[in-house]
């Protein structure tokens, strides 16, 4: 097996780990909400403490891991966040929860903005998108699959024991990664009979990153920085939904019971991942035949309309089965555009592509912020969960319409 798909793996790996940790508490919400005393409002600050790290650190992490190499960086801040997943099941009320989970954020940071660091450096241009679709496919398998680990455990041992097991989890990949793992500075090349050639991870072992620069003030002054970190925005604000409120509201808001959970959860992300990976290939195969204009924008952008439609029709029409139905088709189809817009950071960002991965993100993850506590704010307001599902369709399609607008061909660095 070549070298770039071993550590294609390893990042598949990580993004499972990632949602795993991410969505435990999600599925464990409502048990978290009984034992600790809290109210929707109150629930809501939790997944956004969260949330809020996770966005403020997203370009820190993503230059950290450019400028200091992603062996060492991916293993601290897999570590860090796996202690504080364990952390989480000590938690004894409201402030302690909330301040774990902001530190927990810290350190999810990194995950994206590095795998997409690493995938730059050991992929060449037309695999991008594939690269990026397999490892974002892993991150839904990791939410379908917490619902049947953290129920059963849940059943078992309580919620606080779900958090200890997923943490240790997350130490074994670090573990594995350090050692396997080798950092490469330069991109793979097509050689002249068009095969890639590549370098082993045995050829760079000893190979110590050069640090590179950061040109803030290019990066600040591009109007396509600022629509890409737009577009993320008005899109997380959907999809964090999907990472936070998901399973309560499918408890509480459309009365699924707690053994219902496990398809009525696993099934959207199961869609979600067919929809990255389809989105990857998609992506990779309209820009090799039509450019990166069409097979970036015209996806990304078609994808996200469809999807809103698919959110306000899940609001708007009763019953379980209807919003089931609905939700899913929303989250499998808002996803194909994932692996555009993540490649679309190699194609503005170049040797960048961490940082302008991480800003991207750190976009998405304010709007993510504003969605977990507004939506508790206005299900406690008006007792209504349906209401804040409208506002999220709005949120999309704003998206869909600022992803038109990307110029994926014209590099920002």
């Amino acid at each position: 097996m070549k070298s770039r798909h071993a550590i294609l793996a390893m990042l598949v790996l990580l993004g499972m780990v990632t949602f795993l940790d991410r969505i435990n508490i999600s599925v464990a919400g409502s048990s978290i909400m009984h034992d600790l005393h809290l109210s929707a409002s109150q629930w809501g600050w939790v997944q956004s403490a969260f949330i809020l790290s996770y966005g403020l650190m997203q370009i820190p992490m993503g230059a950290f891991g450019d400028r200091h190499g992603h062996r060492k960086v991916l293993t601290l801040i897999v570590m860090w966040w796996s202690l504080f997943t364990c952390f989480t099941g000590m938690a004894g009320g409201l402030a302690s929860l909330i301040v774990i989970r902001f530190m927990f954020g810290i350190g999810e940071a990194g995950s994206s903005p590095c795998s997409t660091g690493v995938i730059s450096r050991w992929f060449p241009k037309d695999e991008v998108g594939k690269a990026q679709g397999y490892v974002w496919a892993a991150s839904r398998m990791g939410g379908a699959l917490t619902p049947f680990v953290v129920i059963p455990v849940m059943a078992w041992m309580g919620w606080r024991s779900a958090f200890y097991l997923l943490g240790v989890l997350g130490m074994v990949w670090a573990a594995v990664w350090y050692f396997c793992y080798r950092d490469r500075q330069s991109e793979p090349v097509s050689t002249a009979s068009g095969a890639t050639q590549t370098v082993t991870l045995e050829t760079v072992t000893n190979t110590t990153p050069a640090k590179v620069s950061i040109p803030w003030h290019k990066i600040l002054h591009s109007g396509q920085f600022w629509i890409i970190c737009g577009m993320y925005f008005f899109y997380a604000f959907g999809s964090w939904f999907f990472f936070s409120w998901f399973p309560t509201f499918m408890e509480l808001g459309r009365g699924f019971a707690k053994s219902e959970l496990t398809y009525a959860v696993a099934v959207p992300f199961v869609m979600s991942m067919v929809g990255n990976i389809t989105g990857g290939y998609l992506t990779d195969r309209l820009s090799r035949r039509y450019g990166v204009s069409i097979g970036r924008k015209a996806l990304g952008s078609t994808s996200l309309a469809v999807s809103a439609v698919c959110m306000f029709l899940a609001a708007f029409i009763p019953g379980k089965m209807a919003v089931f139905v609905f939700l899913s088709l929303c989250f499998g189809i808002f996803d194909l555009m994932l692996p555009s817009a993540w490649a679309l950071c190699i194609d503005l960002g170049k040797h960048h592509a961490g940082t302008i991965s991480g800003a991207m993100n750190t976009a998405g993850n304010i709007g993510g912020f504003f969605c977990g506590i507004i939506f508790g704010m206005l299900v406690e307001s008006s007792g209504n969960y349906n209401l804040p599902l409208y506002m999220i369709a709005a949120m999309l399609l704003v998206s869909a319409v600022l992803f038109a607008f990307i110029r994926p061909d014209k590099p920002i660095v």
